[in-house]
């Protein structure tokens, strides 16, 4: 029997299989060096590697891709009671894709600082995030949606209440 999750032992195995998964990662050259593994009740149900390199694909972080396996696997966009272990502290689009799956329980090992050591650090995007929207680097324009005869939220709001 898998021992509870809350018992330390056990979340420091999880968290080696997530280290294990970014240093292979790494040795192939697939990606940067991540990993990621999405438990629930004991059970690992997704893992992911960071496969930027390999799919010259910028949101091909580990925790993403074990967040989609997850959903795929259990077909559901609503991860809530499961664990997510990742290698490295997630970057804001991953702690982003956490919020969207309602995923609360999250472990990191590598911190921030270990990151930037190796030039990886993602501290400018969550300076940037936590600026006004108006002070960002990447500045948001808006565009009235009148220019389309199209309402696509009226119709989801339609459609949401039958």
């Amino acid at each position: 029997m898998m021992p509870h999750h809350h018992d330390e032992a056990y979340r420091k195995a999880m968290m080696a299989k997530a280290i294990s998964l970014a240093y292979t990662n790494t040795e192939k050259h697939q990606g940067k060096p991540f990993g990621a593994i999405i438990v629930k009740d004991g059970q690992v149900i997704a893992t992911g590697v960071n496969e930027v390199l390999s799919t010259c694909d910028p949101t091909m972080h580990a925790e993403i891709q074990a967040i989609r396996e997850a959903s795929r696997k259990e077909r559901t966009a609503d991860l809530s009671g499961y664990e997510l272990y990742a290698s490295g502290q997630p970057c804001p689009m991953c702690l982003s894709a956490m919020y969207l799956a309602n995923i609360q329980d999250v472990y990191y090992s590598y911190g921030e600082p270990d990151a930037a050591e190796v030039g990886l650090s993602t501290r400018y995007i969550y300076e940037q995030v936590a600026l006004p929207i108006d002070q960002r680097d990447i500045q948001l324009k808006r565009i009235d949606p009148s220019c389309s005869d199209l309402r696509p939220l009226a119709l989801w709001r339609k459609l949401s209440e039958k």
